[in-house]
């Protein structure tokens, strides 16, 4: 292939159904531009159904995999805890799309970067918990998106989206070195989270309540990162976050260029 080819990125995508009806498989477009505007790849949606999308033939593809924030949690079961009904709704064929190919992007050295539920996916991955609902936790402040009195979702995206709190990085880190700086603001949009960390999961930043907030996987080849925050939403103007997805597209690069321009 030409030089002048850019990677693929493949962005998972979520089952849907509109109009009560038509199942469809949906993927937030601040994902793919941030792909396509931050990280300088062509961002490829692929359906989050294991009976539809090849794993093998995905991985021959794209030079990296990108898992999206949703609206579903995932399934209890990969975790050992009986379902609760209050955390629907659930995506069962995204968990299991997701589980497999987290773990085969770290075997190959695919640069892998998770986000919100992509993040507590990579966790789920390497044999880790989560908890449904953090703001229960005693001391841990409300993660979840702002609402209004009436509780209906905050209109106007600058506040849903703003910092709302600090992240503590770990000194000599991934995050550390990729952003220069050991304390940084995110946005929090997100009801689970980590429990415990799985066994190759890496807690790399922690938000001044506890919340586990970043994490890279021990030992991958390549970029095996994850944030619990929405990076996606602002990377064009936002510098951690830019940061974040500059970091990825050079992996990319790096991934494409080790496979033999294939």
């Amino acid at each position: 292939m030409s030089s002048m080819t850019k990677p693929v990125v493949g962005v998972i995508g979520n089952a849907h159904v509109v109009n009560d009806r038509h199942n469809v498989q949906l993927v937030g477009q601040r994902n793919l531009r941030a792909i396509a505007e931050v990280s300088g790849a062509l961002p490829l949606m692929f359906a989050g159904t294991p009976d539809i999308t090849d794993v093998e033939a995905l991985l021959e593809a794209v030079d990296g995999i990108l898992l999206t924030g949703a609206r579903a949690n995932v399934h209890p079961t990969h975790f050992g805890v009986e379902p609760d009904p209050r955390h629907e709704p659930y995506d069962h064929d995204r968990d299991a799309m997701a589980l497999g190919l987290i773990r085969a992007c770290v075997d190959r050295g695919i640069p892998l970067f998770g986000i919100c539920r992509g993040f507590q996916e990579m966790n789920v991955a390497f044999g880790g918990s989560l908890h449904p609902e953090i703001r229960d936790i005693p001391g841990r402040m409300n993660h979840r998106m702002p609402r209004l009195e009436n509780g209906e979702v905050h209109p106007d995206p600058e506040v849903v989206f703003a910092d709302r709190h600090e992240v503590r990085l770990a000194a000599e880190g991934s995050f550390a070195r990729l952003l220069g700086c050991e304390s940084i603001r995110v946005n929090s949009l997100h009801g689970q989270g980590i429990l415990e960390p799985g066994g190759r999961v890496v807690i790399e930043g922690v938000a001044e309540d506890g919340t586990i907030e970043a994490i890279r996987i021990a030992d991958a080849p390549s970029f095996a990162l994850g944030v619990q925050w929405h990076a996606e939403y602002d990377p064009q103007s936002n510098p951690i976050n830019r940061a974040l997805f500059q970091a990825f597209g050079a992996a990319l690069v790096e991934h494409r260029r080790d496979a033999g321009n294939r």
